[in-house]
């Protein structure tokens, strides 16, 4: 855990390299190559980045979209490119809002499996805004709110106990103040793929997030028929559980 949050702290304030496709290890006989990660709301793919480095020292290519976070249209297609670039088999991960990503964009020949890592798992018609309105209120959902020109963020003072509250105080806080607005089309924005329908799927319950309530993530586990994990994290989990979330995308990588 320690050295996720080093790993994180030193990709906030130096950066690193994003994408990584040197193979170091011997993968299992089966396993699908190709991991490409999908970050959320208000933050950008270094949120990843414990998990990347995981999964690139045991030989995965791994790719990490950035999202531009103006819509939904926007993000798929950046998911989409990254989803080109793949040779192969390819298991698609995304985290909170990146769940609504790889819903829509999940139905590409080149996926295998989808992976959802405390992230929001709309059905056809559904929108994150319908999502958000129909489950349990949470610190973080109430804690929304749009700017002047109807971009939307989490009010800095609740994001650290919202978001990260297991996260070390100084990075929770450089997060609230750096964050990445999401447009609100996006928030409102329809998917009308559920390719979650047609994938293997497995998801990651953080039973401490006080963004998604464990009660919903539950619900969309249990409707998408996923493999499910549960930590005992907050929705910053795949940074402090970055272990046991590269696990079950590991496992993911085997799924036929």
């Amino acid at each position: 855990m320690i050295n996720n949050l080093l790993s994180l702290a030193t990709v906030l304030l130096a950066g690193t390299t994003l994408v990584s496709s040197v193979r170091s290890a011997e993968l299992p006989k089966g396993a699908a190559h190709n991991i490409v990660l999908v970050h959320g709301a208000f933050v950008d793919q270094t949120s990843w980045q414990p998990v990347a480095d995981i999964l690139t020292k045991k030989g995965y290519n791994v790719t990490l979209v950035e999202n531009p976070l103006t819509s939904l249209a926007a993000d798929v297609d950046a998911t989409k490119q990254a989803l080109a670039k793949q040779d192969g088999r390819t298991v698609l991960v995304g985290h909170s809002w990146g769940g609504v990503v790889i819903t829509q964009a999940g139905n590409d020949p080149k996926v295998s499996a989808l992976v959802y890592v405390s992230a929001f798992a709309p059905e056809i018609g559904e929108s994150l805004a319908s999502l958000a309105n129909a489950g349990p209120p949470t610190e973080g959902g109430n804690a929304i709110h749009p700017d002047s020109k109807g971009n939307l963020y989490i009010d800095p003072k609740v994001f650290p106990s919202a978001v990260a509250a297991d996260l070390p105080p100084e990075i929770a806080e450089h997060l609230a103040n750096s964050q990445l607005p999401l447009n609100h089309v996006a928030f409102e924005a329809p998917v009308d793929v559920a390719a979650w329908r047609d994938k293997p799927t497995f998801y990651v319950i953080s039973t401490k997030d006080k963004v998604i309530a464990p009660e919903a993530q539950k619900l969309f586990a249990s409707r998408m028929k996923a493999q499910t994990t549960e930590v005992a994290g907050s929705h910053a989990s795949l940074v402090v559980h970055a272990d046991a979330v590269a696990a079950v995308i590991e496992k993911a990588t085997l799924a036929k």
